[in-house]
Parts: C-alpha cells; structure tokens; sequence
C-alpha cells in the first residue's frame, strides 16, 4: 500500500472525528474553493449561453452563409440571380448542410396617417423555414407561400409595430423609391419580437413574389440563397465547402456568385461577442488565484500542526517526498470537497436560472430578456480538472516547507 495515501487517509479520517486548530482554517478554505467554482461555472455557462442566444437571433434574419450575385452590393436592393442553379442539389448534398431557401430583399418605406418608417421588406418563398419567427411570434401567425397565388399579408416587429401604432389585421402602405415609384399595400397577420432592436426594427416579411412583381424580375429571379448548417463552430469549413460546391466559373448568364456568412457580414456583432470571452478568463484566473492562496494557507496550517509527526516520520527514515504526498493528498482531499460543494451550486444555480428565468436582462440594452445560460458537460468538466490542477501545482512550492524541518527540533515542537 502507498504509505503516503494510507497515512493521509487516518489523518483525514482522525480530523472529522476531533476538533483541531486548521479545522476552521480548512473549513474558509473549502468555502474558497466551492464559491471560485461556482462562479466560474456560472461565468462560463452565462457566457456561452449569451454568445449562443445572440448568435441565434443574428443567424434568424440571416442565415449561416448567403449566395447572391456578385454584383450586389450592402445595399438591400440586389441584382438577381436564377433560383435553378445547378450547384443547388450538390450543396444539400453537403454534410453539415441543414437547409437551404431562396429569398429578396428590397428596401421601402411604410406610411402612416401619422408615421413613417424606412424598413426592409424581405421576401420568402414556399421553402421558407418558419421555426425561427414562429418561436418569437407575440401576436397573430405567420403566412404561407404558394407558387401559385401571392398573398398580402405580412409579419412585422413589435418595434415597428409599436412605432406606426399598428396591430393584428391592420393594413398599411408601403412605398417604394424607383422609376416609376411604386406602392403596394399589405395586411398584417403576425408580430414577432426578437429583442435585437437593430433587426427588429427594419425587418418586415412577405411573399417573395411581391419583390420580383415590383423589380420587374422573372418568376425564377431570386436575390439569392439562404444556406443553414448544423454546427455553427464549423461556419467557415462550411463556407469554403459551399464556395467550392459553387465554382468560381462565371454561368452562362454572365452571372458570378458571391458566397458569406454571417461572421462577415456583421463583424461588428461577432467581435462584441468574441470581446467578451476576455471577461471571463479574467474572472477565472482570479477565482482560481482566491482558491489558490486559500489552499496555501490551509496547507501550511496543516504542516505547521503536524511538525511533531513530520519529525518522527523523519527520524524513521522516511524522505521529504514521502511526507510532502501525505500534505497533497490531504490538501487534494479538501480541494476535492470543494469543488463537489461548487458544482453543486453553480450547477444548481445555473439550472434555476434556466427553468425559471427569475433574473431578467433590459432587454434594450443587452437583446435578451432573462440572463440565458449553457451548461454543458465538456466545460464542467474541464473547469473541474483545470482548477484541481492549478491548485495542486500552487501548492508544491508551499510544501517544500517540510525538507527545512529537521527532525530533532520538530519532535520537541509543541
């Protein structure tokens, strides 16, 4: 048997049944310990959580990845392209390719007997994926798109809707700046909200033969592809994947295709995002410096009270490096304890956060309404082992402590 291990179990086991000076100063340390976790566990899963709800809400208006043509610009009015290209089939071949839907867009301006308001009118086709505005729907329904017969209804933003004073089975006019001007007008069948207020604001959604009615455009003439894939760490294989599903030869038509993803065209969001990983690794290094110290401070208690057996166990012959283990076991023992004490409430706290929502967020300025939260088993687990590994590796150096203690005056230490 280790002798190290079995001696620093009869420690262990002796100190919860008699009361000893580094009692309290273990039980502080422990505490340490189990609130760095805690809080790291829930910096992590709020984070991620954070970055996954807002990613989501980008990737609804969006898409993961876009093929238009490449002559359109970062304007809303785009040139048109066939909505028959041959490299469609080969792109839902693709593994990782969730679904792919045609779209429009086409910038106008609703008015109001008492307002006005510049938005995008976004149109979709029958292929069109719902799932997303249908979870965010506040009002009414969404509207379906035959090939056959365009319908006028419409969904719009609680934002818009607010702005214009409009509601469920209103119908407004929308006017459209080109030569010659142009007005259609729709009915409103759904109000969603998203909470992102510089979507929210701009976005309305309707039949997409509307668009290519007002462009002048042909019934297979699109602005483009919506392309979404299952994994979101893979958007930029995935985009190459898609770049290369397309080619990079101009069709027939003299049309050449442009394919982005939703990284690069809002950069601004993504760098935000990216910007608050550096928050939380600074919260973790200092919760695990708190823990740290806390330990030291335990560890050496624990060698300063037992200075008498340290002696003894020297003058039996037993090395520094055998004695030092006893020290790591029981401090891996105590950190070990913590850290079940820490999951137990970061992982508590996290869960009743997420069935309960009982923190909520101003939704204007942080797009969300509850503090959103992402456990995940990988991260946990890796919080767990680095903190036991940082902790032990800082505690090395404070055990060398015991080579400096000779057995002569520690056998006489009271």
């Amino acid at each position: 048997m280790n002798l190290s291990y079995f001696i620093a179990q009869r420690l262990i086991k002796g100190r919860r049944e008699e009361t000893s000076f580094s009692r309290p100063i273990n039980v502080i340390a422990i505490i340490g310990i189990a609130m760095g976790l805690a809080v790291m566990i829930l910096s992590v899963s709020i984070l991620t959580g954070f970055k996954q709800e807002i990613r989501d809400k980008v990737v609804g208006f969006g898409s993961h990845i876009q093929i238009m043509n490449f002559d359109s610009n970062i304007s809303f009015e785009t040139a048109p392209i066939s909505d028959g290209q041959e490299f469609v089939p080969e792109i839902k071949k693709i593994p990782g390719i969730k679904h792919l839907q045609v779209f429009a867009t086409k910038a106008g301006i609703i008015k109001t007997d008492q307002e006005i308001q510049g938005v995008v009118l976004k149109g979709v086709g029958s292929d069109y994926d719902w799932s997303y505005f249908s979870s965010n729907l506040v009002e009414g329904s969404v509207f379906t798109v035959t090939d056959s017969v365009r319908t006028d209804k419409v969904i719009i933003s609680r934002k818009i809707s607010d702005l214009l004073r409009l509601r469920i089975g209103d119908s407004f006019a929308m006017h459209f700046i080109q030569d010659p001007p142009r007005m259609r007008k729709f009915t409103i069948c759904g109000i969603y909200e998203t909470s992102l207020e510089e979507f929210d604001k701009i976005y309305v959604f309707c039949d997409i033969g509307h668009i290519k009615r007002l462009n002048g455009w042909s019934d297979d003439q699109i602005s483009g592809f919506e392309v979404f894939i299952d994994d979101f760490d893979r958007l930029d294989d995935m985009t190459v994947a898609v770049r290369d599903a397309i080619g990079y030869k101009i069709t027939e038509e003299e049309t050449k295709f442009k394919v982005t993803n939703i990284r690069i065209k809002y950069p601004q969001i993504f760098d935000w995002l990216n910007f608050q990983d550096i928050n939380v690794v600074i919260i973790i290094f200092l919760m695990l410096v708190v823990a740290g110290f806390n330990m030291i401070s335990g560890l050496l208690i624990l060698i300063l009270e037992k200075t008498n057996m340290i002696g003894v166990l020297k003058a039996l012959g037993s090395d520094d490096i055998t004695i030092r283990r006893i020290f790591l076991y029981q401090a891996a023992y105590l950190i070990g304890k913590g850290l079940l004490w820490g999951n137990l409430i970061g992982i508590g706290l996290a869960y009743l956060q997420l069935k309960t929502g009982m923190i909520s967020l101003d939704p204007t300025s942080y797009y969300i309404k509850t503090v959103p939260v992402n456990l995940e088993l990988m991260h946990i687990l890796l919080l767990n082992g680095g903190t036991m590994a940082a902790i032990i590796i800082m505690l090395i150096i404070p055990s060398q402590l015991i080579s400096r203690i000779t057995p002569v005056k520690a056998i006489k230490y009271d």
